[in-house]
């Protein structure tokens, strides 16, 4: 009878985990590039706030 190859199993589960969690902090990143951006597009530049330019 075969038997089950748990260190490949448990490789494979902390190979899932690493990815998993390399994912969620990309997302986050993302997502806090994307609120900068926002934030940028948002805030008035010299003109817009009334400043003079030049």
């Amino acid at each position: 009878m075969a038997r089950d190859n748990y260190s490949y199993k448990k490789y494979a589960r902390e190979l899932a985990k690493k990815k998993k969690k390399e994912e969620k902090q990309q997302r986050k990143l993302d997502k806090k590039g994307a609120q900068a951006n926002d934030e940028v597009k948002n805030s008035p530049t010299g003109s817009e706030a009334g400043l003079t330019g030049g």
